[in-house]
């Protein structure tokens, strides 16, 4: 049995890592990155690492197969959580889903957290047999199947999940999360009893695109909450960018950050960012990148951390080294979960 991570006394929310694969790298060295991410954050005491899914394209994100991908860093972990950020389900068959991430839980020990979206790119969808028009209907249908196969329920065919999910952990369909920018879909995810997971950034109200992020998704977590049963314990993640780093590093991040964030920042956000110098356009993208004591500082102001379970960092949209990666993993770790409350692990990996 897989031992179980041991918290400190912080009351703030958990401590997590999260990664699109983004290096400027071929795959092997992506996911070898990733790997050594995941195993960095581990020793620091993380809670948990998070993966996401892109499919065709390198820019986006590197890495089809987040399952796969996982089942490896299970077998180089012992004790971290490791999460879907997310799997795009209309994209996918809902059995094999459920049966990848059945055999996945099985050889990690129960620490498999499944985080699924309706998917965002349209250009992707008809290689796999379906429109983005559709992706709202079919995922409906497809989360349907996999909840009643996690929950151990037959098929209107009369198959049911093999490996049989094991009766001493949770069920993995009480270890589901929704990914939304909206209410409506913050309430669906709560009335279901799935951990609600809430985006790094999102498009700002066009009556009110000088938002601040928590503005937009303290609504979401309210409605999240005021949809959850009785007795169901709230599950919300927030994703965030931050990249902390040694003063002297930071003339160069931020060079560099500058022309990366620029080109995708009117995406991230829904509005024309072309006026703005690089520290405004930083507060507009909520990119937190800076020394320990200038992130502590951000972070500190951002109400949603006040309210969720678990907090995940990823260093998009700055591109980032894998070593200036690490570095940032261990000053989140050892300066600002201390400084702001972050729950991390005290048993170490050795």
């Amino acid at each position: 049995m897989t031992p179980q991570p041991t918290d400190t006394q912080a009351t703030g929310p958990k401590l997590g890592f999260f990664t699109r694969l983004l290096e400027d790298a071929p795959a092997a060295d992506r996911y070898r990155f990733a790997l050594e991410q995941i195993e960095a954050a581990e020793e620091f005491g993380f809670h948990s690492a998070w993966v996401a899914q892109h499919h065709f394209s390198a820019a986006e994100g590197g890495l089809p197969s987040p399952l796969i991908f996982l089942s490896h860093a299970a077998a180089r972990t012992t004790l971290i959580t490791l999460g879907t950020a997310i799997i795009t389900l209309p994209m996918e068959n809902a059995v094999r889903v459920a049966e990848d991430a059945a055999v996945l839980d099985e050889l990690s020990a129960g620490r498999l957290q499944i985080g699924l979206g309706s998917g965002g790119n349209p250009k992707s969808f008809p290689a796999f047999g379906t429109s983005f028009d559709d992706r709202r209907e079919v995922f409906a249908d497809n989360l349907a199947t996999l909840r009643t196969l996690f929950s151990g329920d037959r098929l209107p065919t009369d198959h049911s999940l093999y490996p049989v999910p094991d009766a001493e952990r949770p069920s993995l369909e009480r270890r589901l999360w929704q990914a939304t920018f909206s209410a409506g879909g913050a309430g669906a995810a709560g009335a279901a009893g799935d951990g609600l997971m809430l985006s790094r950034t999102q498009p700002r109200p066009q009556d009110n695109p000088a938002a601040r992020l928590d503005e937009v998704q303290l609504p979401v977590i309210d409605t999240y909450l005021s949809q959850l049963p009785d007795g169901v314990e709230p599950r919300i993640l927030a994703s965030r960018t931050a990249v902390v780093a040694d003063a002297e590093d930071l003339p160069r991040l931020r060079e560099i950050t500058e022309p990366a964030l620029r080109a995708e920042a009117d995406r991230l956000v829904g509005y024309d960012t072309s006026g703005l110098s690089l520290d405004e356009l930083l507060i507009a993208t909520d990119t937190y990148l800076g020394t320990p004591e200038q992130v502590i500082e951000r972070l500190h102001h951002d109400r949603v951390l006040d309210r969720v379970t678990d907090v995940s960092f990823q260093v998009h949209s700055v591109p980032a080294t894998n070593e200036t990666a690490l570095r940032s993993i261990e000053l989140l770790a050892t300066e600002v979960a201390p400084a702001l409350g972050f729950a991390v692990t005290t048993e170490r990996v050795h």
